[in-house]
């Protein structure tokens, strides 16, 4: 067995590993990183990126249908049906994955990143050994950065088979499903059920909760649930699944209803979107000494230390923050830069929440009740103001207004603060970037009120919502 010394080394090449590697690199530190799969991790190669191609295709491909009618929409008449290949989708999707995954392992050829394949194995704090199909390498290092991120949470009395699926599966499906049922109104449950309908699948919701997206607000939630009405998704909420038992077409999942009684669906496939966890189980970190809580989280402070000196953790392996890919990215460059001596610590003032549904929702900062509860606290007045996405000119144009979607500002009376942004609607997503600077920033109202947005984008909708919160939109009245 061959051994290889470095400072560095980070397992895992998710956006928070190969970011902490790329950055190590850069800094001149000698680095390794270790990838059982493909670089890119969960969000690139099984998740965000394939999940938002195909979103991208559904709607696209939903958009065709306007225009096969006799009237046809926006002038433009398509005189057949369009025809969905789902193979050929995949493989669109599979492109635009392996070109992000050459994309990252030239990023880190670029910042003399070593790239090992294998999967590792801890036997002490800095020491690993790593196995793939050709050799074992055991790997001595200095520092190490725990990237393991997430895997979802499998169902004991429903687990994953040919039909039980998780979001993996449901990214790598080669015919259509004529019946989806989705256990879980999250928002990969809900990404992944609205993409699947637009593409001509019956889609079925069972949510254990009143609601779908439970951790949002319920104006925020309105347009979304309209929008599943309007498309003949069914939405079983306060609903529990039991078990499936498979037939010769597909499986019956057995739930019960609202009123705790047993019924049954027939579906060719059962996706199950209940959540995720940490991946801390399977690389021998129980062997590095490092303290982990109940749900398998690595336990971190403020600068993603562990208990064990020069042992680091980040993303969803972590429990110091939101399981999102920005998250793990902006931990990942934050240690390797603590490690190369310069002070930093994870402190954000916000931290974006995006669902890519139809139409999709943003959230940043406090929300409504924390904004609130906030106030009251400091002894001061919450404004909120509002502004439609349906009095906005640019949005009108892209048909993103028929989502009856807003964009909503959260600010204290006392000094007009920006405490909390959400917004909903069409590619409402792109305005997430000027949201976070703001709160970031520490911007008040007037710091936004006085900034000139240019004519016509959907950004003049979060101007107007900050003229709203003062008192004096100009485009409704």
């Amino acid at each position: 067995m061959k051994t290889q010394k470095c400072k560095v080394l980070v397992i895992g090449a998710g956006p928070g590993g190969y970011v902490a590697a790329i950055r190590s690199g850069q800094l001149g530190m000698d680095t390794i990183i270790v990838e059982g799969e493909k670089a890119g991790g969960t969000c690139l190669i099984r998740g965000c990126i394939p999940s938002k191609a195909i979103i991208h295709a559904a709607h696209k491909f939903h958009s065709l249908e306007k225009h096969n009618s006799k009237e046809g929409h926006m002038g433009i008449t398509i005189p057949s049906p369009a025809e969905l290949n789902l193979g050929n989708l995949i493989s669109w999707k599979e492109g635009i994955v392996d070109k992000l995954n050459k994309g990252v392992e030239g990023l880190l050829k670029s910042a003399k990143v070593n790239l090992v394949s294998g999967w590792a194995k801890f036997i002490d704090a800095k020491t690993c050994i790593v196995t793939n199909s050709k050799e074992e390498i055991r790997i001595e290092t200095e520092h190490v950065i725990l990237a393991n991120g997430s895997i979802p949470i499998e169902l004991p009395f429903m687990p994953f088979d040919e039909n039980v699926i998780s979001s993996r599966e449901a990214l790598e499906l080669n015919e259509l499903p004529k019946h989806l049922v989705v256990v879980g109104g999250g928002y990969i449950g809900l990404e992944l059920g609205i993409a699947y309908r637009l593409l001509g699948s019956e889609v079925t919701i069972i949510e254990a909760m009143d609601s779908v997206l439970p951790i949002f607000d319920k104006e925020l939630r309105r347009p979304v649930e309209l929008y599943l009405k309007k498309n003949k998704i069914s939405v079983h909420t306060k609903s529990f699944a039991k078990g499936v038992e498979n037939t010769k077409n597909g499986v019956i999942i057995n739930y019960t209803d609202s009123k705790g009684e047993m019924k049954s669906l027939d579906a060719d496939k059962v996706l199950v979107t209940v959540g995720r966890k940490p991946r801390s189980k399977d690389s021998g970190i129980e062997k590095m000494g490092v303290k982990m809580n109940e749900q398998g989280f690595v336990m971190v402070d403020n600068k993603c230390a562990t208990n064990m000196r020069n042992v680091w953790a980040i993303g969803d392996v972590a429990d110091n923050g939101e399981m999102l890919a920005h998250v793990a990215s902006t931990q990942g460059e934050m240690v390797a830069e603590i490690i190369a001596g310069e002070i930093r610590e994870y402190d954000p003032i916000s931290v974006p929440a995006i669902v890519f549904t139809e139409p999709e929702i943003v959230s940043v900062g406090m929300s409504p009740d924390q904004a609130n509860e906030y106030c009251s606290n400091l002894g001061t007045k919450l404004l909120t103001g509002k502004f439609p996405l349906a009095a906005n000119g640019r949005a009108l144009t892209m048909e993103a207004e028929k989502s009856g979607g807003f964009v909503r500002v959260l600010a204290r009376d006392d000094n007009h603060q920006i405490l909390g942004i959400q917004a909903v609607g069409s590619s409402i997503s792109e305005l997430s970037g000027e949201f976070s600077l703001a709160l970031e920033m520490g911007a008040l109202l007037e710091d936004v009120a006085g900034t000139i947005h240019a004519h016509p984008t959907m950004t003049e909708s979060f101007h107007e919502a900050i003229l709203a919160t003062l008192g004096h939109a100009i485009h409704i009245s």
